[in-house]
C-alpha cells in the first residue's frame, strides 16, 4: 500500500482520537479508515496539488499573452 501522506496523518489523527479499547482493533480499523477516506475524497472530486499547480501556471500564461493580445489590438485600433 503507497503512503499518501495527508491522508495517512489524517488517518493517524483519527486513530489517536479513538478510545483505548477501540485502538486494539488496530489494522483492521486503519484500513477501513483509509478505504472510507479514500471513497469519499474520490467523490468529493478534488484534484492533486500537481494538477493545480500545472493550471494554475497554464492560467498565468494564459493571462499574460491575454494582455499583450489586448495591447495589440490597442495599437492597431490608435493607427486606425
Amino acid at each position: 500500500m503507497t503512503k499518501n501522506d495527508p491522508l495517512d496523518s489524517m488517518i493517524d489523527r483519527i486513530m489517536a482520537g479513538l478510545p483505548a479499547s477501540l485502538t486494539t482493533l488496530g489494522r483492521d480499523a486503519e484500513k477501513n479508515i483509509h478505504a472510507a477516506l479514500k471513497s469519499t475524497l474520490r467523490k468529493m472530486d478534488l484534484v492533486t496539488r500537481e494538477e493545480f499547480d500545472i493550471q494554475h501556471d497554464v492560467l498565468i500564461r494564459t493571462r499574460s499573452r491575454l494582455e499583450a493580445l489586448e495591447e495589440q489590438v490597442k495599437n492597431l485600433e490608435r493607427k486606425e
